[in-house]
């Protein structure tokens, strides 16, 4: 029971994780290559990589599915946030070291979300 729910929290969390690369590279990426005066590496970008063109056409469902998975990762990291490590001293150890290292996963993938939501959703009303 407990090994099914540390694989489902590492799948949401990879998942959080990916979708929220997914929104930087989509809108953060190419507009702050357009924003330093790289507009033609973001056209090399864009044809060597067509499908930087689907995902900004579908940003609306990507920033909901990311969102959605960040708050699902925060509900299950809150939910275990008390759960005990083994008692082993090399097992607790890295039990604790996996923790940390889940928290810092986390709140990049937020940070990541929260940038590419800026360049896809408000910079474009502040120019």
């Amino acid at each position: 029971m407990q090994t099914e729910k540390r694989a489902t929290s590492g799948l949401v969390s990879t998942l959080a994780l990916f979708s929220s690369l997914g929104t930087l590279i989509c809108c953060a990426l190419p507009a702050l290559l357009v924003s330093l005066g790289a507009g033609a590496a973001v056209i090399g970008l864009v044809s060597t990589f067509p499908h930087l063109v689907w995902l900004s056409e579908h940003k609306v469902g990507l920033f909901i599915f990311a969102g959605i998975m960040l708050i699902v990762s925060g509900v299950m990291r809150y939910l275990t946030r008390n759960a005990p490590c083994p008692v082993d001293p090399m097992q607790a150890k890295s039990c604790l070291r996996l923790r940390r290292m889940s928290s810092g996963i986390f709140y990049f993938s937020l940070f990541m979300y929260a940038t590419g939501f800026y360049f896809a959703f408000v910079a474009q009303y502040l120019v």
